[in-house]
């Protein structure tokens, strides 16, 4: 079984080292605090696939850093509440607002998610989640929750990067799921929760590879700072990510593991 390792709170924590900084730039080509498999391009694509005007008010589920719902509400000038149980990222993503002048548009919450939402029913015009479904056990009911907020024709957008596609090893399942709680699918298991929930399906893009990318480039500008973050992480963590990593890497390159782009609207 591989050992528990920690990606989230470093990360978070130590938001502003520049190893860390430099390894985000090196990975995604821009620092958006990104701990995941989407690219530049696809958050770039996130408020038209929403359809999110200025007037709108948009939810994140698992805001992590809460850098990228910053730049959305910069950008398109909605407001954006971030939601997250992950308290090191919450505090930095606050703090990253009210150093922004943002406050008034983005504010960030600690929220366990498997939980009912803490928002009013039809008040939302847009949830997107990136990478981070598959940590909520019950997933069935996140969908109904976020059925439940959303307004009539707004939309959903999140990424499923746990969709078996092959076969899988125990041991390469446990060191996949080594950073945290994980839910593997198999496929057309989430048009069916999202039809279930009252969802209709829009699209479905397979971004595998985006993954099968990221996570080498994750992993190498990582190595070249090893010296750096060893001594924040030791060498215990900083050698079970790279292993996290390069899992990662094998499953997605040789297409075991998929990451599917979803994109739903309330009916």
């Amino acid at each position: 079984m591989a050992e528990t390792v920690d990606l989230y709170d470093n990360a978070y924590a130590h938001y502003d080292v520049d190893a860390y900084r430099e390894v985000r730039v090196e990975t995604y080509g821009e620092d958006l605090g990104q701990t995941g498999w989407t690219t530049t391009e696809e958050s770039n694509e996130i408020p038209r696939s929403l359809a999110i005007t200025p007037a709108a008010m948009v939810l994140e589920i698992g805001c992590g850093a809460g850098r990228y719902a910053l730049q959305v509400a910069a950008t398109v000038g909605c407001r954006i509440l971030g939601l997250d149980v992950n308290e090191p990222g919450i505090h930095n993503a606050n703090r990253l607002a009210s150093a922004q002048n943002l406050s008034e548009r983005a504010r960030f919450k600690v929220a366990d998610c498997s939980k009912p939402l803490p928002l009013h029913q039809d008040s939302i015009d847009g949830v997107f989640s990136n990478d981070v479904l598959c940590h909520i056990p019950d997933r069935p009911a996140i969908m109904a929750e976020l059925f439940r907020v959303l307004k009539p024709g707004a939309r959903f957008l999140f990424s499923d990067a746990l969709v078996i596609g092959g076969i899988v090893s125990h041991q390469e399942v446990a060191t996949r799921s080594s950073i945290g709680h994980y839910l593997f699918s198999p496929p057309g298991e989430n048009e069916r929760l999202l039809e279930r929930a009252g969802f209709r399906v829009l699209k479905v893009e397979d971004t595998t590879n985006n993954a099968s990318a990221i996570s080498k480039r994750w992993s190498e500008a990582r190595l070249k700072r090893s010296e750096a973050l060893l001594a924040i992480e030791g060498q215990q963590n900083f050698d079970g990510l790279q292993q996290f990593l390069s899992n990662v890497h094998a499953l997605t390159s040789e297409r075991r593991l998929l990451r599917l782009l979803y994109l739903a609207e309330k009916a």
